[in-house]
């Protein structure tokens, strides 16, 4: 199990340069846990994605479709508190300190391809290049 960030799932999801690092990810392990913000997260980048022409809003549904199918399961719920702590201590937002609270829960690694969270957090986040070998 992993804790996947949303950019790993934009990753996964979406035609872009990491996408086949992000394949091997899922390869290697298809069981990712997330917080529920992912939700929030993802449809902001999907709205994001057809704002600049990247994506046509139906590819962007079908996309949000095949997102919460794979992984709605898989959301559970971060310590708040503890993630309030993080992101006070580490100055880092609320958003990413729930993704590293939820793998300090499941004592698994966060997979991401932010480097300031790999850096402040090197025993519980590996980037992305690193996760797959790259």
């Amino acid at each position: 199990m992993i804790v996947a960030d949303v950019n790993l799932v934009v990753y996964l999801l979406t035609e872009n340069p990491w996408r086949d690092a992000a394949v091997r990810v899922w390869q290697g392990d298809p069981d990712w846990a997330m917080p529920p913000l992912w939700r929030h997260e993802f449809l902001n980048v999907l709205a994001t994605l057809v704002r600049r022409e990247f994506l046509e809003q139906k590819q962007a549904v079908r996309l949000w479709h095949d997102a919460v199918s794979l992984f709605g399961p898989t959301e559970m719920e971060p310590d708040m508190e503890e993630a309030l702590a993080l992101a006070c201590e580490y100055g880092v937002s609320a958003y990413d300190a729930q993704y590293v609270t939820l793998a300090d829960r499941l004592e698994c690694r966060l997979v991401t391809g932010d480097q300031k969270l790999a850096r402040l957090f090197p025993h519980r986040v590996v980037p992305l290049a690193r996760a797959t070998g790259a």
